[in-house]
């Protein structure tokens, strides 16, 4: 019985050494099943996050142009139809007391800041906003009737909350003759 080799005297010895190789190379495939899950679900929050931010841009962009449109609408036949300045949106200076188009001056949920991009007239009014974010829109399509132009947009500089097309339309008389302005 000397002559019996060290792994033969104890047959349980040479088992934990294989048992704990196998648990190794299990806990590294669990660890990397980990990983993926956590790094979809981040992902996924990500895009999620970013729909929201999305379906926030939407309502603020559909606040701007309510704005714009009752600027326009309120306009006396001898007045500027559209505001030079944001603030013009926040406290209307054309009647006496306050008239709020708009108010306050929203964040752009896609770059966190108030700056937002403006479109202006020839003669330097501004007739429509859109955010500053060069991202590639999430949403390429089902919109609402009122923002159909957005589908297929390359960026969200592409969508540009205008006022609605009847405001920027209206025709009013003109106090000498009563007759419609065109």
């Amino acid at each position: 019985m000397a002559s019996r080799s060290r792994n033969s005297e104890n047959p349980q010895r040479c088992a934990p050494r294989r048992a704990r190789g196998f648990t190794y190379i299990g806990l590294l495939i669990l660890m990397a099943i980990i990983a993926i899950a956590a790094a979809a679900s981040i992902q996924l929050g990500s895009v999620t996050q970013r729909r929201d931010a999305e379906r926030e841009l939407l309502f603020l962009g559909s606040q701007f142009r309510a704005a714009l449109t009752s600027y326009a609408l309120a306009s006396a036949p001898n007045q500027p139809r559209f505001p030079k300045t944001f603030e013009q949106l926040l406290r209307d200076p054309r009647v006496p007391g306050m008239r709020r188009h708009l108010r306050r001056m929203p964040i752009d949920p896609l770059t966190g800041k108030d700056e937002w991009g403006v479109v202006r007239s020839a003669d330097g009014y501004i007739v429509g906003v859109y955010s500053l974010s060069e991202a590639t829109p999430i949403k390429r399509g089902n919109f609402d009737a009122d923002f159909g132009e957005f589908a297929n947009a390359s960026s969200y500089r592409q969508w540009v909350f205008k006022p609605a097309a009847q405001a920027a339309q209206v025709r009013r008389p003109t106090p000498e003759t009563g007759a419609p302005k065109k």
